[in-house]
């Protein structure tokens, strides 16, 4: 799912997260990148662990969210953050406590995402719905990807 954040998206989040550096960092990433989520991913990457090499068929971003999906589609935790931020949209707090679980959850479980790559990866979530990301990123089970037998 190729979606993106407009120019007044962008500016609105600027201006709500405005003390959250990270966040700061990301948006100008995003803002750089014509509100593209996994081009500001992958440069926010590369700036925190260096170029990876990936098999031409496989995105970082896609797999990232592969990994992520698996933890965070789960975790009540996470859910309960979201739909709380989602009643409250000019909460900074609440944004900024999105982001920091995200990291948490993230490292708990072996993938190491700093703050500004959590901002990305959250409002991408926002974008799209937790409900739609859980669902639409899940790879095609086996019936499905090759019909009826």
């Amino acid at each position: 799912m190729d979606a993106q954040l407009s120019s007044t998206e962008i500016n609105t989040v600027r201006e709500l997260l405005q003390d959250y550096t990270p966040a700061q960092h990301a948006l100008d990433h995003l803002e750089r990148h014509n509100g593209k989520f996994d081009t500001s991913f992958n440069d926010l990457w590369v700036e925190a662990h260096g170029a990876m090499v990936m098999p031409e068929e496989k995105s970082l971003w896609q797999t990232t969210l592969k990994v992520l999906r698996q933890e965070l589609c789960g975790d009540d935790g996470f859910r309960g953050q979201l739909k709380e931020y989602t009643k409250n949209q000019g909460s900074a707090p609440l944004l900024t406590g999105l982001i920091v679980s995200l990291v948490g959850v993230a490292t708990a479980h072996g993938l190491p995402i700093d703050p500004a790559i959590a901002t990305v990866i959250v409002l991408y979530i926002l974008k799209i719905g937790l409900n739609i990301f859980c669902e639409y990123t899940e790879p095609p089970t086996d019936d499905l990807a090759t019909g009826p037998a």
